[in-house]
């Protein structure tokens, strides 16, 4: 029993690292403008996430985004969207993990626009 659940074990670290090391390259197939756009993005489903965790309400984070500057017009729109996209997701998971998850998927969605 116990060598299967340490084989398992080694299969969970092993699978993880192999994916991670496939998404770092293929982010370092974007260019500098995409990937900081997805850690941008990724950011902002961070703090959404930790707002939504301590209890903060969807008005309340729509109106701390709407007070803040953004460098480009589109950006509040977009953190707006994706504020409230968390808010209605039912997920409880951290914020770094919402954050990962987050960057991996735009990494993938902009590879596969090319």
């Amino acid at each position: 029993m116990r060598f299967s659940m340490w084989g398992a074990a080694m299969w969970v670290v092993a699978t993880t690292l192999l994916a991670s090391v496939s998404l770092d390259t293929q982010a370092r197939a974007l260019t500098q403008n995409q990937q900081s756009i997805c850690r941008w993005g990724a950011d902002i489903a961070a703090g959404a996430q930790a707002s939504k965790l301590s209890g903060v309400s969807l008005y309340g984070a729509r109106k701390k985004l709407q007070v803040r500057k953004f460098p480009r017009p589109w950006m509040r729109m977009t953190a707006l969207g994706i504020t409230e996209q968390t808010y209605d997701s039912a997920s409880r998971l951290k914020p770094a993990a919402v954050k990962q998850t987050y960057y991996e998927q735009c990494v993938r969605h902009e590879l596969a626009r090319r």
